[in-house]
């Protein structure tokens, strides 16, 4: 079918995108409702994917492979954060939002971006009208998402089941691969995009190339905003005074998985420059209990 509103279906999937945040947002915002976000988020994603590789009608092998993995991405999450938060109530990211409609707006643009922005990879290659042979890059990039969709699925479940555990009450989770890392599940969900980006590069051309700055916006707002800043403040208001708790913070790695004994071993200056142990995660005695050491 070919173009629709620019050749690289950007400005479609913007206004997809939009009215397909506008539209839970409303939910949210009149219903007080706010089961639905993460749901919301995740489906828009197998939307896009879908859409563009049904508007553009080319049917590329590369093409396909890439939909599904997004597609299988969106639906698993979607729909594991959707029964979770069904079963655990309320999410407490909103306690602050719920009565003030500005900061519920500014967050639900944030996720418009992210959405849009992250899908940049296959969104391209799906409007892409070239189609060289399957080379490494290909394999390498479905390899990383794979790996990658197996941490982040693997810890969530792990998580759930500890959460769920009543002898697990007031205790954070350092089961399985949370035992690795503080945050696997952010590791694996940062390595299966890098994937896509990657398994998207044979296409690419000019500035085709300016899709990696998808997964570089989810890699900061998982570094630095939405995600382990604000898990790693939370935790730490909870546990931060137990002894067990700074011996689990010491010496496991935020994000990259790697044996305690290993990582506990490191020096600070290795863990800060090599393994994004981030002054903004230990910012000691003066805001929090937790100093790294």
């Amino acid at each position: 079918m070919g173009t629709v509103l620019d050749s690289h279906f950007l400005a479609l999937t913007a206004i997809v995108t939009v009215g397909y945040q506008l539209l839970f947002f409303i939910v949210t915002a009149l219903l007080r409702f706010d089961k639905v976000t993460d749901f919301a988020g995740s489906t828009n994603f197998v939307i896009i994917a879908i859409l563009t590789l049904a508007l553009k009608g080319a049917w590329h092998f590369r093409q396909i492979v890439l939909t599904v993995l997004v597609v299988i991405w969106g639906l698993r999450l979607g729909l594991f954060l959707l029964m979770r938060i069904m079963q655990w109530g309320e999410d407490r990211r909103f306690d602050e939002m719920r009565d003030n409609l500005g900061k519920l707006a500014v967050f639900w643009i944030f996720q418009a971006v992210w959405v849009w922005s992250v899908s940049l990879p296959v969104t391209v290659v799906n409007a892409s009208d070239r189609n060289p042979s399957i080379e490494a890059r290909d394999i390498i990039g479905w390899i990383m998402w794979l790996v990658g969709i197996c941490i982040e699925a693997t810890a969530d479940q792990q998580k759930l089941v500890f959460k769920n555990s009543a002898s697990n009450r007031g205790k954070w989770c350092d089961v399985g691969l949370w035992k690795y890392s503080r945050h696997p599940n952010y590791f694996g969900e940062l390595f299966l995009w890098w994937g896509v980006f990657v398994a998207s590069t044979p296409v690419l051309s000019g500035a085709e190339w300016l899709v990696i700055l998808g997964p570089i916006l989810l890699t900061l707002l998982l570094l630095f905003v939405s995600g382990i800043p604000l898990l790693e403040s939370s935790a730490d208001k909870r546990y931060g005074r137990l002894e067990e708790y700074r011996v689990y913070k010491n010496t496991t790695s935020p994000l990259i998985p790697l044996p305690p004994a290993v990582y506990g071993a490191l020096p600070v200056w290795f863990k800060l420059a090599f393994l994004l142990e981030l002054p903004l995660y230990n910012p000691g005695p003066g805001d929090d209990p937790i100093k790294l050491q």
